[in-house]
């Protein structure tokens, strides 16, 4: 193992604020690339059969909205 303990890991000679941080941006920005298009994806299949009733003469309805 590379540290002699957990404490020292998360310190990293002073740098752990610097590298933990950037893990924790990333693991941020790599949960919005994938939790983003699922969302856009869900809205935009809402709107679709929206649009598909009112073409039908179908009453649209009214629901929450992200």
């Amino acid at each position: 193992m590379y540290f002699e303990s957990v404490q020292a890991m998360l310190e990293m000679d002073g740098h752990g604020v610097f590298v933990w941080s950037a893990y924790a941006v990333t693991a941020v920005v790599l949960v919005a690339m994938v939790v983003a298009p699922l969302r856009r994806r869900r809205r935009l299949i809402r709107e679709i059969g929206s649009a598909a009733r009112r073409e039908q003469g179908q009453p649209v309805e009214q629901g929450v909205t992200d």
